[in-house]
């Protein structure tokens, strides 16, 4: 069985008895975990190919092996990673550039013991820290493994949502506009889910700034998981309310206003989510094809929806389908308002009418 390669750069070299500066090691393997009762033990498939007419080194060998066992293959390797040796008369230095030309896409393992070392290593990441072990087990034959070189992009703003991403390693920049960035993700951050959740375009572009390998989820499967796993939900309705608290501020100081729109500009799902996340008190007032619906906020909270003859958690999920026409928020509520109780936790309610509306679509 032959494995994907990594090659190691001597970079600096302060008195090493074998090696000079611009030498180059290569790595290839992956490793195992074996549990011996309460104890853990790695073993691993490594090859480790030294300079021509060089010694070897077995403090070297240890070193990369310790990478082996950190990152599970060499596929897994940040984009630009540097090593220092543990050194014996003297040390160096060694520097993993990737490889900047390919794409690689791969799905994870599927036998048994690679699956386990699979969930060893994602249950790492926060995004799969609520679930058991065994529960991210089944997860693992879903997820794929793709590496995305420097300068390429891997979501464009306006984009469809189609799959949400995993960071294993390097960085990405998220850009608003061409040259507007917003900040940038590193390994264990998340994106892409928001257009899976709400059904909106991409709302910024995801552009490699070093080599980036990601796990990614297919759309259709990413619902499945949630089905499967409560705890996700909570996790992405969090992560949802966060993001989107950071992109409505400028849409909200606008709907705040009782200024009136488009559905169209402005889908059910953003423009309520928008009222919740910043606590407003108002009715929203939509005209619709099938008909009118108002729905009453008191900070943040929803305390009435109405649309037609429906009322309650039935009228919100309708409103939450429609996709065009228009809508006006007044703020303020009349006394009569005032001791009505809220008729569901607003994100359940969001996440159930998503999920309502994609099957009615399907």
């Amino acid at each position: 069985m032959s494995f994907p390669e990594a090659a190691f750069k001597i970079i600096e070299d302060n008195h090493c008895p074998l090696y000079t500066t611009g030498d180059v090691v290569t790595l290839s393997g992956k490793a195992h975990i074996l549990k011996r009762r309460k104890e853990k033990t790695f073993v691993t498939s490594s090859v480790v190919r030294l300079p021509a007419g060089k010694s070897v080194c077995r403090v070297l060998v240890s070193d990369l092996t310790s990478v082996l066992i950190e990152y599970g293959t060499v596929d897994n390797l940040p984009g630009h990673h540097v090593i220092p040796c543990g050194g014996c008369t003297g040390k160096i230095r060694l520097e993993h550039d990737g490889n900047e030309k390919s794409i690689e896409s791969a799905s994870l393992p599927r036998d048994d013991s690679e699956i386990g070392f699979a969930t060893k290593l994602l249950t790492k990441f926060p995004i799969f820290d609520s679930l058991k072990e065994s529960d991210v087990k089944k997860l693992v034959p879903m997820l794929k493994m793709k590496k995305f070189p420097r300068g390429s992009s891997i979501i464009k703003k306006g984009d469809a949502g189609s799959n949400l991403y995993i960071i294993l390693a390097g960085k990405a920049e998220v850009l608003v506009d061409r040259s507007i960035s917003i900040g940038f993700m590193e390994r264990g951050e998340v994106f892409g889910e928001i257009s899976l959740l709400i059904g909106t375009p991409a709302g910024a572009t995801i552009k490699v700034a070093n080599t980036v390998t990601v796990l990614l989820i297919y759309g259709k499967d990413f619902k499945q998981a949630l089905n499967m796993f409560p705890s996700l939900q909570m996790y992405f309705a969090r992560l949802l309310a966060k993001r989107l608290a950071k992109t409505n501020v400028e849409r909200f100081e606008e709907i705040a206003s009782g200024m009136s729109g488009k559905l169209e500009d402005n889908p059910p799902s953003e423009l309520l989510q928008t009222l919740n996340l910043n606590r407003k008190t108002g009715i929203l007032t939509l005209n619709v094809a099938s008909g009118s619906a108002e729905l009453a906020f008191r900070e943040g909270g929803l305390i009435r929806a109405q649309h037609n003859n429906e009322e309650g958690q039935e009228a919100f999920f309708t409103v939450l389908g429609e996709k065009a026409g228009r809508f006006k928020f007044a703020p303020r509520l009349s006394p009569q308002y005032d001791n009505l109780e809220e008729i569901g936790d607003f994100m359940w309610l969001l996440m159930e009418g998503i999920r309502r509306v994609d099957e009615g679509r399907a």
